[in-house]
């Protein structure tokens, strides 16, 4: 009986930090754009980042990319079924 092996998607150099926001950074967020969380772009429930970091659908997940012209970037995504 074999296993799969266990590993971390954040190890590789192409996926950027995911982190799922606290109520109260998910209420400045929304405020900060004036939005409801379903105006946001998407991302599946289903999603290997999103599951490793426990996200689940109605969560809002805050992207960071680092960009050497941009410097640090935030973007954020709607977890939604699937």
């Amino acid at each position: 009986m074999s296993s799969k092996p266990e590993f971390s998607v954040f190890k590789h150099v192409l996926v950027p930090k995911h982190e799922r926001l606290t109520p109260e950074e998910r209420q400045q967020v929304l405020q900060r754009f004036g939005i409801k969380p379903y105006q946001l772009p998407q991302i599946l429930s289903s999603d290997p980042c999103v599951k490793a970091i426990n996200a689940v659908p109605g969560d809002i997940i805050r992207i960071t990319r680092k960009s050497p012209t941009a410097g640090i970037s935030h973007f954020y995504r709607y977890v939604v079924e699937g």
